[in-house]
């Protein structure tokens, strides 16, 4: 059965792509600067005797597996992977410890790409298996505006072949390992970052009426906002899923003085894109209004990042199927929505597509830290699971 040979594959190469991983989580790389990781693939594909083609959108690599079985419309879909990581220093004590100071795997990244590496080693063992092609997509970029998936499009990744369908796994450190998950609709927020200088005008902190306050009106500015967007038994926005927060102020006074400016940055997520060109009028209007009533001004500048992602209903549900063919109905769960973002929804509006979970936890070895955290890792088991699910799921995808 075809199933037995992918689990087999799966055991077969389990090691390969633990070595895999191990080397590019020890040699991360920041967004847009991933040029040994993309040689490292490239070297893997060469080694494997599979065609690619480098420098998609500067470090991006698109490899094409194709079946050797004729089919009158040989069908194409796509298989994401993407390889940057964090300016974060890692405080893990294990062998493959980040090489690189203040860079750091801490969103699994080094995960997607060994694993989509070793399911197009595999795919390519079993040829004579399928009909189509797999393409295979590593693009740079994901943690870093404007998104390497937007550049990655740009560049015809979707074209030449044109895959119908284009899939994606991310770990996910709250789903035990040999568990994978699913939410079909929409899945994660947009993401706009925001930036406002709010400005009066500075003197001494005891001579407060000759001021003009720039760290009281940012105060209100941010109360203010955080009251109509956030409280929801007041607030005056649709009931869309919404998130504003401000992460960073930046006030350069000191006890006796009173600033000329402070700097605010934050970050906006939805998931309705009429509603979000309508927030970012909100927030310009309430932000402005606020400092003209206390003599103040203020420049606001809104970064349109991401899209919301929204996964394929008829593409998630079968995805799942063949999950629970794979794993078992006890270790394919339901997700609930998340405010997160990623740059995969940048697919995800053009052609069909899933992001889905793979589970990396394992209290008993404490492997349990979240994303982004200094001592994110994973169950390295979950790389079997990782390489043959996908694998799976892709030949399945194929036959329909």
């Amino acid at each position: 059965m075809l199933k037995d040979k992918v689990q087999s594959l799966a055991a077969k190469y389990f090691r390969k792509a633990v070595a895999i991983r191990r080397h590019i989580h020890a040699h991360p790389e920041l967004s847009f600067q991933e040029k040994k990781t993309s040689q490292y693939i490239s070297s893997v594909f060469k080694e494997s005797g599979i065609p690619h083609k480098k420098g998609i959108a500067g470090t991006g690599i698109v490899a094409l597996v194709k079946g050797k079985k004729i089919s009158p419309e040989p069908p194409v879909i796509a298989l994401r992977a993407d390889m940057d990581a964090l300016p974060i220093p890692e405080q893990n004590n294990v062998p493959y410890i980040s090489k690189n100071k203040g860079v750091m795997h801490a969103c699994g990244h080094d995960v997607h790409a060994a694993s989509l590496l070793v399911v197009g080693i595999i795919l390519n063992d079993i040829r004579d298996r399928f009909a189509g092609a797999v393409k295979l997509i590593f693009q740079p970029g994901e943690e870093k505006l404007p998104g390497g998936a937007s550049l990655m499009i740009k560049g015809g990744v979707l074209t030449n072949p044109a895959p119908r369908v284009i899939v994606a796994q991310h770990v996910f450190p709250f789903l035990e390992t040999g568990k994978a998950g699913f939410r079909a609709g929409k899945y994660m927020a947009s993401c706009d970052e925001i930036y406002i200088t709010v400005k009066g005008r500075g003197g001494h902190a005891a001579l407060p009426k000759h001021t003009v306050n720039p760290i009281l009106i940012a105060s209100e500015i941010i109360c203010k906002l955080n009251y109509d967007f956030m409280v929801p038994s007041t607030a005056t926005i649709p009931e869309i899923p919404t998130v504003l927060s401000f992460g960073k102020i930046i006030a350069e006074g000191a006890t006796n003085v009173i600033p000329s400016s402070v700097n605010l940055e934050g970050t906006l997520r939805t998931m309705d894109e009429a509603w979000r060109e309508e927030a970012h009028l909100r927030i310009k209007n309430i932000a402005g209004e606020i400092a003209a009533k206390h003599s103040g001004s203020c420049d606001i500048n809104i970064l349109k990042g991401y899209p919301f992602l929204i996964n394929d209903e008829k593409l998630t549900a079968r995805l799942k199927q063949y999950a629970v063919e794979y794993l078992g109905r006890e270790n394919v769960v339901d997700l609930e929505p998340m405010m997160t973002s990623e740059d995969f929804s940048f697919y995800s509006q053009e052609i069909p597509a899933c992001f889905y979970r793979l589970g990396v936890r394992n209290e008993s070895k404490g492997i349990i830290s979240p994303v982004h955290s200094p001592t994110f890792d994973i169950d390295e088991d979950a790389l079997k699971t990782a390489i043959g699910l996908m694998a799976w799921m892709a030949l399945r995808e194929l036959e329909t």
